[in-house]
């Protein structure tokens, strides 16, 4: 019985923390523009300074200016952002499919 209380109690621990957790998943908008503009960088292939400069700019901006700028709307910024993930990953067919699917849902 002594040894069963702890075992409890670590178990309950990890079942608080694990609800926590699953509410850690939703990004803030500076997360979102963060990948948005990181997304960015890798397609358009930017290193070393320039892609400081870029970061820098792309993150200070206000949000709807590099939607206005771009001509994008929510959407595609989205469809960049898991088109870009799932090239680094590099997920091909069915996986791709699923993480598209996936991504574009949450």
């Amino acid at each position: 019985m002594k040894k069963l209380f702890p075992l409890i109690a670590a178990l309950g621990l990890a079942l608080s923390l694990g609800s926590v957790h699953a509410a850690d998943k939703e990004k803030t908008p500076q997360q979102m523009k963060m990948t948005t503009c990181n997304a960015d960088a890798k397609t358009k292939a930017l290193k070393g300074d320039e892609r400081k400069k870029f970061m820098s700019e792309c993150l200070s901006a206000k949000t709807e200016a590099p939607a206005a700028a771009d001509g994008k709307t929510a959407q595609q910024t989205k469809m960049t952002t898991c088109n870009a993930d799932a090239k680094t990953k590099a997920l091909k067919g069915d996986e791709r499919k699923k993480f598209m699917s996936d991504c574009l849902k949450g």
